[in-house]
């Protein structure tokens, strides 16, 4: 008996391998912006989410002898085409759960599906309203809300850096939570794409740009062109051999923080690692990328 009951288990856990953590979606029925209504199911293949039906997050929670008070949205990356959900998602999620941080992977709406009205709006709407909703259950939940950062690999990079330079509220419901802030305190970007550009990830501004691709759009999604004072600090992290996502994205984002004076940007490039930079196993120098990260988050007073 106990022997079928664990087989039931592990049954449950293969057809349902995104359950395993609280899903929380970011929005109630009828009141998600930018939508045609159209009733989507979700769409999973080889580790990777090709259509999002409900969006939301999931949420991984330290415990409470090691909660720090920081919490983090993590967007997967996919090139705004897919959500890498485990490599990008859920193994990033518990590597901030060993620094006592509560971590959130973003299930965002992608661009380019059928329910959405205006493609480029819906990742960052989805992302605005993760981190405030976050926000508006900080006490609950034993989290700072002025320590609530996001962190994004490749495409979800570049959402992640959108989030934290792009002033625009586009997440306004109506409801209570459009009183909370939308801008993160800290970002982590791994192989991001930032331009739209000559340097672009083509792909990506495909994606999320479509039939909206614009020299006015490029320049809005280009987050090196957004930053300013409002701009929180960013810990970059970029690979020299990438041969999809060129380093010289992360370059142009650096030095657009130290002309805006952003304290404590970082920026590591490394000789060699390829694309989207791994939480382990990566060669040489670039495997010391994570204790960098979490040596930076101390340094500007995020874990104290």
């Amino acid at each position: 008996m106990k022997k079928a009951s664990f087989l039931l288990i592990v049954l449950w856990a293969a057809i349902y391998p995104l359950q395993a953590q609280t899903f929380i979606p970011l929005w109630e029925t009828g009141k998600m912006p930018n939508s045609k209504g159209i009733a989507l199911k979700d769409s999973i293949a080889n580790e990777r989410i090709y259509q999002v039906g409900t969006p939301g997050v999931y949420w991984f929670a330290p415990s409470d002898a090691e909660n720090k008070g920081v919490a983090v949205v993590i967007v997967p990356g996919g090139g705004y085409a897919r959500l890498a959900y485990q490599i990008s998602g859920f193994s990033l999620a518990k590597w901030f759960n060993t620094m006592g941080i509560h971590a959130f992977v973003l299930q965002h709406r992608l661009p380019q599906s059928p329910d959405v009205e205006v493609c480029y709006k819906a990742p960052l709407q989805d992302m605005q309203r993760a981190i405030r909703h976050i926000r508006a259950h900080a006490a609950t939940w034993g989290i700072d809300p002025q320590r609530v950062g996001v962190m994004g690999s490749s495409a979800g990079a570049h959402l992640s850096a959108c989030a934290a330079t792009i002033t625009d509220d586009w997440s306004q419901a109506g409801d209570s939570l459009d009183r909370q802030p939308f801008m993160p305190d800290f970002a982590i970007l791994v192989s991001p794409v930032v331009s739209m550009g000559e340097i672009a990830h083509k792909g990506s501004r495909q994606n999320l740009l479509g039939k909206y691709d614009s020299p006015a759009l490029r320049e809005k999604f280009s987050c090196d062109k957004q930053v300013s004072a409002a701009t929180p600090p960013m810990f970059i992290v970029h690979a020299t051999d990438d041969p999809a996502v060129p380093c010289l994205n992360s370059l142009a984002l650096f030095e657009a923080l130290k002309r805006h004076d952003i304290k404590g940007a970082s920026l590591h490039i490394f000789p060699s690692g390829g694309h989207s930079i791994a939480l382990r196993n990566n060669p040489g120098t670039t495997n010391e990328w994570t204790s960098l990260a979490e040596k930076w988050l101390s340094e500007i007073g995020i874990l104290r």
